[in-house]
């Protein structure tokens, strides 16, 4: 009996010092940090999206053909103009050279009905004189009228032969307009043979290679502009509001992380993506490394305004939150209490602004998150009160 006796006095003294173990633990004013005000607090957008180039280019022959010359290869500066390639054109140089040869044969047509024109002033000139004379002769009846009529029908004659002598010259001078169009039309599709740089850049590609047989406006080279490489980034259209063209941004390419490039918001694309409820914004870096990846992925970070003076807390902090209202924890009197917020901006490091809901002298607590009650007493922690 006094063993028993013994057991259940030690069992009622271990669940007295455990209760009030408990007791104090629950009961003891639990140290909490507190949300100051800061200032000058950025408010930035994320997105991330790729490295890209605003022109690129992908460029072939207009024409089919067999090719024979390579001038560039993968990597290659090229400045505009630069001949980068070109097909088999023995045939398309005998069309040229026949269109010249027919040139040069309407050149000539000319200047053979341009002396016919002058044969036939000369000729004219001759049968008026003569029928001026005759006619005289005719008055003075010393000549007989049908003779007079000979002359002047001659005179006519070679009128008509000067006209019809000026006539081939313009019929000559057309021929050689329309020669000279088959040359041009020629020559144009002789220059289709040769593939030349569209504007100064680098090669990124080389598709083909000698001998390939291409279809007409199919790729041999891609190339590419570096100084109209920019980065594109998609933007959520709940945090895409607020961007706009000329605002700082700060753009990291995974090959290198530790690269933080500056840039700025150069365009912003009208149309949103339907599907993935996304804008897309560029970005354009003034200093940015002469090496580029199009396509590589990067992280764009928009600064899109900043915050004076702000109440800055977790979001993992507050709870019911309803649009832009939320209830956090917060200390008056030195006790927890629970009051509603109105939330602002938002920060990258998951931070929201506390606009208003806060009594004069009540702070908002910033953390922990355990062991909260109604009328709990709370210390704030050394060195973090409010500024």
């Amino acid at each position: 009996m006094r063993s028993t006796l013994k057991w259940i006095i030690v069992a009622v003294a271990a669940l007295l010092l455990v209760g009030g173990i408990g007791m104090y633990l629950r009961d003891r004013p639990l140290i909490v940090r507190i949300a100051p005000i800061e200032k000058d607090v950025p408010i930035q957008v994320f997105g991330l999206g790729t490295i890209e180039a605003q022109t690129l280019s992908k460029i072939g022959f207009e024409t089919a053909g067999v090719l024979v010359e390579l001038k560039a290869d993968h990597g290659d500066n090229v400045k505009a103009g630069a001949l980068l390639a070109r097909l088999h054109s023995r045939e398309q140089e005998a069309r040229v050279a026949q269109a010249r040869a027919a040139v040069t044969q309407s050149q000539a047509a000319i200047v053979q009905a341009q002396a016919g024109v002058e044969k036939a002033e000369v000729t004219l000139k001759q049968k008026i004189e003569v029928n001026a004379r005759r006619q005289q002769l005719v008055q003075r009846e010393v000549v007989s009228q049908e003779a007079a009529a000979d002359t002047k029908a001659a005179a006519d004659f070679a009128k008509a032969d000067l006209s019809q002598a000026q006539s081939a010259v313009t019929v000559a001078r057309a021929n050689l307009n329309q020669s000279e169009a088959i040359l041009a039309i020629e020559e144009a599709r002789l220059a289709k043979y040769d593939l030349h740089a569209p504007f100064d850049g680098v090669v990124m590609a080389r598709h083909k290679e000698l001998g390939s047989a291409l279809n007409a406006n199919e790729p041999v080279f891609t190339v590419v502009d570096p100084a109209t490489i920019w980065a594109l980034a998609y933007i959520d259209e709940a945090r895409a509001g607020r961007i706009e063209v000329g605002q700082p941004a700060v753009v990291t390419r995974r090959s290198a992380p530790e690269l933080k490039m500056t840039a700025k918001v150069v365009r912003i694309d009208i149309e949103s993506d339907r599907v993935n409820e996304e804008r897309k914004v560029y970005l354009r870096c003034g200093g940015c490394p002469l090496t580029f990846h199009v396509g590589e992925q990067a992280e764009a970070v928009i600064t899109v305004g900043a915050l004076p003076r702000a109440r800055l807390v977790k979001l993992s902090f507050l709870s019911v939150i309803k649009g832009s209202m939320a209830t956090a924890w917060t200390v008056e009197n030195g006790r927890l209490q629970q009051k509603s917020v109105a939330l602002g901006q938002r920060t990258l490091d998951g931070r929201v602004e506390i606009v208003s809901g806060l009594p004069e002298g009540t702070e908002i607590v910033n953390g922990p998150t355990t062991g909260f009650r109604l009328g709990r007493k709370v210390t704030i922690a050394a060195g973090d009160k409010r500024k």
